[in-house]
């Protein structure tokens, strides 16, 4: 009993090495995740990020100028977006975004190209007072932006994907996309666009006997929508089409739409919009308008118009959004789910916005890499201790407690899903380095005078290395700690392991060297 007492260290130590590789190999483990990995099939739970196993990283900030402290003069955010986009060439309400803060309002232009000037003389002439106008977006809008992009990606079916918030040294901000395993022009292609869909009404009217036509924007919009459906093929034929169903308040008021413009007529319309010189003589129309732009038309059968016209429809609002194929069937879908994004993100790489693809053979390629590095640097570790010490007691713990304190970061991985990739690889590295380090610390503190027989005299030399130890950690931790909680892309990454190794050292495999060097050295155990 005073043996598993007086080695409990050691005991923590293999317990700690049985957990790890429970881990790592157990099949129970591994559901849950973090950060932007890839489905592994290996022998292991271990996941690997983007540069270990292959994908597209997407890294820009966002299109937009904001004005802060503007004077609304009583007017609500939604007229204030309507008289600003009125004022600016190619906007319209949805590329303004109004906000009353706490301490200031804030006005936001998101279309391309608009700038400070843009914005400020659109604020003068549609009069409202404001303060500094600066280029890009505010902290809302990113997290908005960063929501409704992981959205798309999870609905879109893109495993491991992720979307986070990054900013520089020098206060710059960036959206950083990471999917696994997937092609870089299908990444940008999902998350390039801002994913608008609206419904627009197109439809004739007389005037002056002469037939011409008007558009009814934005009828329905994806916040109108309360249950959107999976994109599903037409059995009428070719073409496919989203179920969706409609808040009750915009139900009414596209009930009265189609019926004020004449689209729901008796019978019904025939919309020839999308035929070759359609849209001059078609009858009214419904227009689906994905990121600005017609991507089909569509009438409306007699006996939907019957339902509109009686006021029936407006009860239980829903019906098809009709597309051309599947494909463009489950973008909208996609898009109706996830929401529009309120900025795109600027991929023209003026202001540091770029996309990398890695393939997976370089992937494999990084992942072999790191190996050898990794075996490199513990033999080269054992070398360099072999040569010191020349006693296998004294160096061959020193070699097994570093590499197991590597171990336990690697189950430790394991267990939270978290995805290795270089920047992780160095913070194994580094932890192989500083935890040896320590470790002939113990070494060289306990036989600085000679050989050490007594308990009482080890245990006293030990402490003192170990207050070196502790307070080494402690600015190690320290230093390491603004890398770990600012968001800096990979450097996070290496931070965070370096600390857990830190840690796992202070705690775990320093304690049990000690227990072991004095199980070793001392007679009086």
């Amino acid at each position: 009993m005073s043996t598993l007492r007086d080695n409990w260290r050691v005991i923590f130590l293999v317990v700690a090495v049985l957990l790890s590789t429970f881990a790592l190999f157990s099949p129970t483990i591994g559901g849950q995740t973090q950060g932007p990995i890839a489905d592994d099939d290996g022998a292991t739970n271990l996941k690997f990020g983007l540069q270990l196993d292959g994908g597209t990283r997407i890294r820009a900030p966002l299109v937009g100028v904001t004005a802060e402290d503007v004077e609304f003069e009583g007017d609500s955010d939604r007229v204030v977006e309507r008289q600003v986009a009125a004022q600016l060439d190619g906007a319209d309400a949805a590329d303004v975004i109004a906000r009353v803060g706490a301490e200031s309002n804030t006005v936001e232009v998101t279309i391309e190209n608009a700038t400070t000037d843009d914005l400020a003389a659109a604020l003068d002439a549609a009069g409202y007072a404001h303060g500094e106008v600066r280029d890009g977006v505010t902290e809302t809008t990113r997290a908005e932006t960063v929501r409704v992009l992981q959205s798309k990606i999870n609905e879109a079916g893109l495993s491991g994907g992720t979307v986070q918030q990054v900013t520089t040294a020098t206060g710059e901000h960036f959206i950083l996309v990471e999917v696994p395993n997937r092609d870089q022009s299908d990444v940008v292609d999902l998350v390039g666009e801002r994913g608008t869909v609206q419904i627009d009404i197109y439809y004739p009217v007389s005037q002056n006997g002469t037939r011409t036509y008007e558009t009814r924007e934005a009828v329905l919009t994806q916040a109108d929508f309360t249950s959107i459906g999976t994109a599903q093929e037409s059995q009428a034929g070719s073409g496919a089409f989203v179920p969706v169903s409609v808040r009750d308040e915009p139900a009414q008021e596209f009930q009265s739409a189609v019926v004020e413009t004449g689209l729901a007529q008796n019978g019904g319309t025939r919309c020839t919009y999308m035929e070759d010189g359609g849209q001059n003589t078609t009858e009214g129309c419904l227009l689906l308008v994905v990121n600005g732009e017609v991507v089909n038309a569509f009438g409306m059968s007699g006996g939907l118009a019957d339902t509109m016209r009686s006021g029936e429809w407006a009860g239980a609002p829903s019906f098809q959004l009709q597309t051309r194929n599947t494909s463009e069937a489950q973008e909208i879908a996609i898009n109706l789910r996830a929401g529009a994004l309120p900025a795109k993100l600027d991929l023209s790489g003026e202001d540091s916005g770029t996309s990398s693809y890695i393939s997976p053979s370089q992937g494999e390629s990084f992942k072999f890499n790191s190996l050898i590095t990794g075996i490199i640097a513990v033999l080269a570790v054992a070398g360099v201790v072999f040569v010191r010490y020349g006693k296998p007691q004294v160096a061959l713990p020193m070699i097994v407690t570093g590499l197991s304190e590597v171990y336990i970061l690697l189950g430790f991985a394991a267990a939270i899903g978290y995805p290795l990739d270089l920047s992780v690889i160095a913070g194994f590295i580094a932890v192989i380095g500083t935890g040896v380090d320590d470790l002939i610390i113990i070494a060289d503190e306990v036989m600085a005078e000679g050989t050490v027989k007594s308990r009482k005299v080890f245990q006293s030399r030990f402490r003192r290395a170990f207050w070196v130890i502790g307070a080494a950690a402690a600015t190690t931790i320290i230093a390491m700690s603004p890398l770990a909680v600012l968001s800096l892309g990979d450097l996070q990454g290496f931070a965070i392991f370096t600390i857990l190794g830190v840690i796992i050292g202070v705690l775990v495999t320093r304690p049990a060297y000690g227990d072991i060097l004095r199980i070793l050295l001392t007679e009086d155990r």
